[in-house]
């Protein structure tokens, strides 16, 4: 995710978690304390209804970004994978930005609540639609087959073990399905309204052309701005499915059944929250730590994507790293950013990447902010982060 003029950040909580939630509003002081056993703790699956109340609660107004945003154009979203491996990063509570790059890192994660924030609206409509795919579809490959407007093979059964490549294959010879794509949609959009968000006529026509494109562009899609046409060197979402990390182990999300059903699972138990909201505001990032503070969770992985950069601009860093450091984080908790432009000049680069992963210990960020570290991007980037080679 690039050229973010503001993004995103908000969380939620919309359960009547044993009167233990902060009433809307309060300013009470964060405290990194452990909750007592008499407080509410994370209920292994939340009901329709409290998916919706949660992002009824939490969700700010949109604000406007100029890209589409359906895909990442981070290549290198992968490669901090396998240190977080080797870091035992697991559990907890996820926080992300974005669209579905988000689940290849919760699928490695595996966290007990995971929230996905951004400032366009059209962020969380295209998570519901992820949702609805990943309600309708059991499989990976009817999965992608739903995603692309292309029917699934008649046994999808015998496609449990086969390689990410050869579902790339299936996909790209097989022809969409035009006669079936109004009832195709119409069932997902029945699917979408049982989430029970509300939603305008507008946000219906948003997430039939949602579902549009991704027929139309198969897997040729890339990231683009508004009124421009996609830059080559952006990757197509083949490509991102193909990726890998440093080591070569391909880790996205499709790759294997397990991945998808760690997803799936989480999807179908309402744990993966969209909600809309701003990284700087000063509604979200509350909410979030007053909610995991009641529900006895700390955040393990926080992806930020490129935000930061974004933030600096306008001079609202500071308001957001404050904000973040407040939360419960876990101690050995970590941060992943993605950096474009400056790549040629970063130790972390690879070759034949238009975008460098980065990894950093929150308990680091937290500490460099405090002594007052972070005057520039440059220095937020280049001062301290975990070497991933």
């Amino acid at each position: 995710m690039n050229r973010r003029t503001l993004a995103a950040l908000a969380v939620a909580s919309g359960l009547v978690l044993a009167s233990a939630l902060i009433a809307p509003g309060s300013r009470r002081a964060l405290v990194t304390s452990t909750p007592s056993v008499a407080q509410a703790r994370l209920p292994a699956r939340l009901a329709d209804s409290a998916f919706a109340r949660v992002i009824r609660r939490i969700s700010e107004p949109g604000g406007y970004f100029d890209t589409d945003n359906l895909i990442s154009n981070e290549s290198s979203y992968q490669h901090v994978l396998g240190k977080m491996g080797e870091l035992r990063i697991q559990g907890g509570a996820y926080i992300g930005v974005g669209p579905d790059q988000n689940f290849s890192y919760i699928a490695q994660v595996q966290p007990r609540v995971a929230f996905i924030l951004d400032i366009r609206r059209d962020n969380l409509l295209q998570h519901l639609w992820f949702k609805a795919l990943f309600r309708q579809a059991p499989t990976r490959i009817e999965y992608l087959s739903l995603m692309f407007g292309r029917p699934a093979p008649r046994d999808p059964a015998v496609w449990a073990t086969r390689s990410i490549g050869e579902l790339i294959e299936y996909i790209d010879e097989t022809p969409a399905d035009r006669s079936r794509f109004g009832a195709q949609w119409r069932a997902l959009r029945t699917t979408i309204a049982g989430f029970g968000v509300p939603l305008s006529s507008e946000d219906l026509a948003k997430l039939e052309e949602i579902h549009t494109v991704f027929r139309d562009a198969g897997l040729d899609l890339r990231f683009s701005s508004h009124g421009l046409a996609p830059r080559e060197s952006y990757p197509t979402y083949r490509r991102l499915l193909l990726e890998s990390d440093r080591s070569g182990r391909q880790a996205n999300y499709l790759v294997s059944e397990e991945l998808f059903r760690r997803v799936r699972d989480l999807q179908e138990r309402n744990l993966i929250l969209p909600v809309t909201g701003d990284f700087a505001g000063n509604h979200a990032l509350r909410e979030i730590g007053a909610w995991l503070r009641e529900t006895g969770e700390r955040i393990t992985t926080f992806y930020a994507s490129n935000v930061e950069f974004y933030l600096m601009q306008d001079r609202t860093f500071n308001r957001f790293a404050a904000s973040l450091t407040a939360l419960p984080l876990d101690p050995d908790g970590v941060i992943i950013r993605s950096l474009f432009g400056r790549i040629y000049g970063h130790p972390q680069s690879v070759a034949g990447y238009n975008s460098t992963q980065l990894l950093q210990k929150l308990s680091s960020f937290a500490s460099d902010f405090k002594a007052g570290a972070y005057g520039s991007y440059g220095d937020l980037v280049y001062r301290t982060y975990i070497d991933l080679r």
